[in-house]
């Protein structure tokens, strides 16, 4: 082989290594490791969620603002009353009336409150303009000042925002509404859609502006209480 065969076999040799090695430095970083011609990086895209979901989930947490029995009571009776939606004149009365009567349960709830006596057992009690009356505690082993129980502008307040919250929670279901809304308009559609998640927001900002002290019944017990 001749001189200048083997130079333009080097030269070649050369010429190639280093558009090798040029590929390799100006292929991108992606997470701190380098991606080679034959490796695609791949990119995992999340979608975010949108305004809406993001208003139904919060709506949906609202029902932690409820009595736990009323809840339990809704979502067992709501299918049974309205037979999954299908509503007539007479289910669609008795589902007026339990909504009624659920919506009460929960102004009522917001007006009850427990004490820790002095045997280490929880007794609830009804707040009155004086104290709490204790219905299903006779004994006097409660050490505590039952006139710090007594019932103030704030829980009126709560009482009216659990009734709201579960009108929310109501119109969101969706047996309630295919019982009183079987093919609802454009509009009342709209109505629907929106009433019940501004409602929801706003009700819980007012319950994180203005908490609850009270764990009465249907609601959890904290350690202090």
């Amino acid at each position: 082989m001749s001189l200048q065969t083997r130079a333009r076999t080097r030269s070649s040799k050369e010429k190639s290594s280093l558009e090798k090695a040029t590929t390799q430095e100006t292929t991108p970083l992606i997470n701190g490791v380098s991606q080679t011609n034959n490796q695609q990086p791949v990119v995992s895209r999340l979608s975010s969620p949108s305004f809406s979901q993001r208003a139904l989930a919060s709506s949906a947490n609202l029902a932690k603002l409820l009595p736990t029995g009323t809840l339990l009571a809704f979502q067992l009776l709501t299918p049974i009353f309205t037979n999954n939606g299908s509503c007539d004149h007479t289910t669609r009365t008795l589902t007026v009336i339990l909504q009624h009567l659920l919506a009460a349960s929960c102004f009522i709830a917001c007006f009850t409150d427990s004490v820790r006596a002095s045997d280490g057992q929880i007794y609830y009690g009804f707040a009155t303009f004086k104290g709490m009356w204790m219905f299903d505690y006779a004994g006097s082993g409660i050490d505590e000042d039952l006139s710090k129980y007594r019932l103030r502008v704030i829980d009126w307040v709560h009482a009216v925002m659990s009734v709201l919250v579960y009108g929310a929670v109501a119109l969101k279901d969706r047996n309630v509404v295919s019982c009183f809304y079987p093919r609802p308009q454009h509009e009342t559609q709209e109505v629907l859609d929106i009433v019940p998640i501004g409602i929801g927001l706003v009700c819980g900002l007012l319950f994180v502006v203005f908490p609850t002290t009270r764990h009465g019944i249907g609601y959890p017990i904290t350690s202090g209480n």
